[in-house]
């Protein structure tokens, strides 16, 4: 399967070989000097090169290979119905404050002739969310890749985030909740379908944390 050139370019926005994990334990040693502490002492002696490996997990999003992601997982398929994947959980850093978002992803989408894996929604999701990000812009990522893949009748994308940049700083609303929202084709156009899928949704959703 070859992708269009505009989705590898969506999923893959930086260039370079990735995360300088010797640069990343450097920047935190000062870092770590710059507050005060001692770098050498028992404890955070480690720190550092705990906090490289960790960028490396949480950032191995702008490294996904999204062919590879896929695998040929998608098949024509004569179903034309509402499909839903909801309460996707998803772990991300904002770029504003480098503090995690977490919470839960709902996607729907209308099928065209074409369906993909179910797994793959999930790893759609995580693609985009293993990145620096703001919630507004990775609900939109989402949508935009899944209708360029799929060309369907429409897709859908609700996310709900709990930031910790708002709940450990700043205004420190710890009970405050983001929700946005992407709607495209028969989502956008169409009221019915729109609410078919709110309706959906809401049924018992699974609490953030």
């Amino acid at each position: 399967m070859k992708l269009k050139k505009s989705l590898i370019e969506l999923a893959s926005p930086l260039t370079g070989a990735g995360i300088d994990e010797a640069s990343v334990r450097q920047a935190v040693e000062q870092i770590l000097t710059a507050i005060g502490e001692d770098p050498t002492r028992q404890g955070i002696n480690n720190t550092p090169d705990r906090f490289a490996r960790m960028l490396s997990e949480l950032l191995e999003g702008y490294r996904i290979d999204p062919e590879a992601l896929l695998n040929g997982a998608l098949f024509e398929e004569a179903y034309d119905e509402m499909v839903v994947v909801r309460d996707i959980e998803f772990y991300s850093l904002c770029e504003h404050h480098f503090l995690p978002f977490v919470g839960r992803a709902h996607v729907a989408y209308f099928p065209k002739g074409r369906v993909v894996g179910l797994s793959k929604i999930p790893r759609i999701v995580d693609m985009f969310a293993r990145r620096l990000q703001v919630q507004e812009r990775m609900t939109r990522q989402i949508a935009e890749f899944i209708d360029g893949l799929l060309s369907p009748w429409g897709v859908a994308v609700v996310i709900e985030g709990l930031h910790l940049c708002a709940t450990m700083r700043g205004v420190k609303k710890h009970d405050a909740r983001m929700t946005t929202s992407t709607m495209m084709g028969a989502f956008r156009n169409n009221p019915a379908t729109r609410q078919e899928f709110l309706a959906n949704i809401a049924r018992g959703s699974a609490p953030l944390l």
